[in-house]
């Protein structure tokens, strides 16, 4: 069942037509996919605007627009790409947003023997055969996950078993499926129920990796403007703001829930 769920993250649609009245594109890191479900679901009953939601790394996103993707909206785990692509004037000026601070944790699944509580250290042991991340090259939550391994110093002794995933969610599924023993991901992943009932998690200190600054922005290029701003509102809005603290951000001006 988790497989099925994840595997929404390679594109999520909600909505039949695009470029209509009433619809908009929305390009979000893979870490957002259960809470933006949640998000989109509210977001469309109080509106009855439609959102087509693709989901997938930053980093991909990222080239996809500079080549003119038809994105409304852009939500990155790395709010440094939202960032450039203002600079290059391919968004709303103004329209940049915060919206939240990620987190990682170490997951494995129900069935593993393997004692989280010791942290990155347990990445040595000789049972783990696999452990998943994101492709540090484009993800965020991949690059955090090797900087926690560097500062733990565990990083040469393991990087060789490492298993990349194309974003963070298919490096849940990794693991999910057996074919990692363990791995570093989104607590916004591990913190929703199926993902509870799927494994177990140990949260990493904050310390020990760079913030995951997460930002969205307006595309430029946007066919419905309004829309986009209405829907940024609503995530800077107190429900909004209130299911992001659910999943495990730090959400703009607030605190570790």
């Amino acid at each position: 069942m988790i497989r099925a769920i994840v595997a929404l993250c390679l594109f999520v649609v909600t909505g039949m037509n695009s470029a209509v009245a009433g619809e908009i594109t929305i390009a979000a890191a893979s870490d957002l996919n259960f809470v933006f479900r949640e998000l989109v679901a509210e977001y469309e009953k109080s509106t009855g605007d439609r959102v087509r939601l693709s989901l997938g790394s930053s980093g991909n996103f990222y080239a996809q627009i500079q080549n003119g993707a038809p994105f409304d909206l852009y939500f990155s785990a790395d709010i440094a790409y939202p960032r450039k692509l203002e600079e290059a004037g391919l968004t709303v000026p103004g329209s940049l947003y915060p919206y939240a601070i990620g987190r990682i944790v170490l997951w494995a699944g129900q069935d593993s023997r393997l004692d989280l509580s010791k942290g990155l250290e347990i990445l040595r042991e000789p049972a783990i055969k696999r452990i998943a991340i994101a492709n540090p090259k484009h993800a965020p939550y991949g690059r955090a996950a090797v900087a926690a391994m560097e500062q733990a110093q565990v990083y040469d002794r393991v990087k060789d078993k490492l298993v990349l995933g194309e974003n963070i969610s298919q490096a849940a599924q990794f693991i999910e499926s057996g074919a990692a023993d363990i791995g570093i991901i989104a607590m916004s992943l591990a913190l929703a129920p199926l993902m509870q009932a799927a494994g177990q998690y140990w949260e990493i200190p904050a310390g020990v990796h760079p913030p995951i600054e997460q930002g969205a922005v307006i595309l430029k290029g946007a066919k419905n403007q309004e829309r986009a701003k209405a829907f940024l509102s609503f995530v800077q809005g107190a429900e909004g703001q209130t299911m992001m603290k659910r999943y495990g951000f730090i959400v703009p001006g607030g605190t570790k829930p």
